[in-house]
């Protein structure tokens, strides 16, 4: 009984634990929600501005044309997250629905794998000030169907916008 007893604390402490860490704030069969926030040594119009400048820091192997430069953002509602492939080709990877500049950038549509499914996704940026630094929160929800389901898909989603947030961050502060 104590055994049993002691392994439902060690396994309720290493849920919260988990949890408490956890960038996956919800998931289920038709969706997930992912969130990530981060301290970035830089005044918030200047962050804005570099996460605008997407083909400067998106890593190239999540690109379809495997070259992040080709890469923009059109930073207007109904602008575009777009992508510029050989043979005169393109990609739109999400469209612009809401900015504010300096504070609020959101996209609507499903990246990577998730475009060829029947899902839709809202991504947001939104920054806030600590000066000197900001503060940058990054939320990506998708909601819809597939197959085999979406919640498998989540720590895939969440471990990629986490290293492209790395990736602006170390862009930002000049460390790249």
């Amino acid at each position: 009984m104590r055994l049993k007893i002691t392994i439902m604390i060690f396994a309720g402490l290493f849920f919260l634990a988990f949890k408490a860490g956890a960038t996956i704030t919800d998931s289920s069969f038709y969706g997930f929600t992912i969130k990530h926030e981060l301290t970035v040594n830089i005044a918030p119009d200047t962050l804005y501005k570099y996460l605008v400048d997407i083909g400067k820091w998106w890593d190239p192997e999540h690109t379809w044309s495997g070259k992040a430069s080709n890469l923009f953002i059109q930073p207007h509602a109904n602008g575009c997250f777009c992508e510029r492939l050989d043979s005169e080709g393109s990609v739109r990877h999400m469209s612009v629905i809401y900015v504010q500049p300096g504070r609020i950038l959101r996209l609507e549509g499903g990246l990577g794998p998730l475009q060829a499914l029947a899902v839709t996704g809202v991504l947001t940026f939104e920054i806030t000030t600590s000066f000197p630094v900001s503060k940058l929160t990054l939320t990506y929800t998708i909601g819809g169907y597939s197959p085999n389901g979406l919640k498998n898909l989540a720590p895939v989603v969440d471990r990629v916008l986490g290293d492209q947030l790395k990736r602006l961050k170390d862009y930002a502060e000049g460390k790249k």
